[in-house]
């Protein structure tokens, strides 16, 4: 009834094969260039103090945070969270991932337009992960060959938990650019400011490449989903199952 095999054909399988296929590439790019040291011999925390040091930004707090490529920036905070095998690391691979991260720090000072947007989205975001399946598969439970009354809360309920799931698609999408930006920022800036030479360059950000097809893959994954809740409501492809 929720599901057909078209779902598991076109939706749920694809996108698990583009999620795995970049997770792997991301990870064995990771590792390959974790273990090639960076001339400079310096650790990833450092590398991310001397970007933001040489780019005018002194008021970022960077801290060591537990578990596996768990590196992010906070705005809130302005706190860049770098994970052990980053924070202590002088691997190509700590340096590239703690520029981009700081790469996401320069970004919140300039007023960078996409990296505010996706901040105020995460309140609704978070709303709409959290609740548009269980609605969705309601309003698929009562439209599903019901009639009258059922059928139609059924469709209202659907449509309400499609237009809840289109936020964490705009969130997948509108992440794209932050990405794409902060690793732009993070090749350019990491050679300028004496963190790397030229060739070390190359390898930092092909870990950096990789990493961006992560967030792609799931941009994708999240738009063929919604493609076929839109299929099931009947709004796209003819009428509803």
């Amino acid at each position: 009834m929720f599901f057909s095999m078209d779902y598991f054909l076109l939706v749920a399988i694809p996108g698990m094969v583009l999620a795995g296929a970049a997770s792997f590439f991301t990870k064995s790019t990771f590792q390959k260039y974790s273990k090639v040291a960076a001339s400079s011999r310096i650790n990833g925390a450092q590398a991310a103090h001397t970007l933001l040091e040489r780019n005018g930004v002194n008021d970022v707090k960077i801290e060591m945070v537990q578990g596996f490529l768990t590196d992010h920036y906070d705005p809130r905070s302005k706190t860049l969270r770098l994970s052990p095998q980053v924070y202590e690391a002088h691997s190509l691979s700590a340096i590239g991932v703690a520029c981009h991260e700081a790469g996401h720090a320069l970004q919140h000072a300039q007023g960078y337009k996409p990296l505010s947007m996706r901040s105020q989205l995460v309140p609704a975001t978070t709303l709409g992960s959290n609740l548009s399946m269980p609605i969705i598969m309601i309003g698929l439970f009562l439209s599903g060959g019901a009639q009258g009354a059922g059928g139609g809360l059924g469709q209202i309920l659907l449509l309400a938990g499609i237009a809840l799931f289109s936020l964490t698609v705009l969130f997948a999408f509108v992440t794209l650019p932050v990405e794409y930006d902060a690793s732009a920022r993070a090749k350019k800036l990491m050679v300028s400011s004496g963190i790397v030479s030229h060739q070390e360059q190359v390898g930092a950000g092909r870990v950096l490449n990789a990493a961006f097809l992560t967030y792609l893959a799931s941009a994708i994954s999240a738009l063929l989903t919604l493609l076929y809740f839109l299929f099931k409501a009947g709004l796209i492809g003819g009428r509803k199952d």
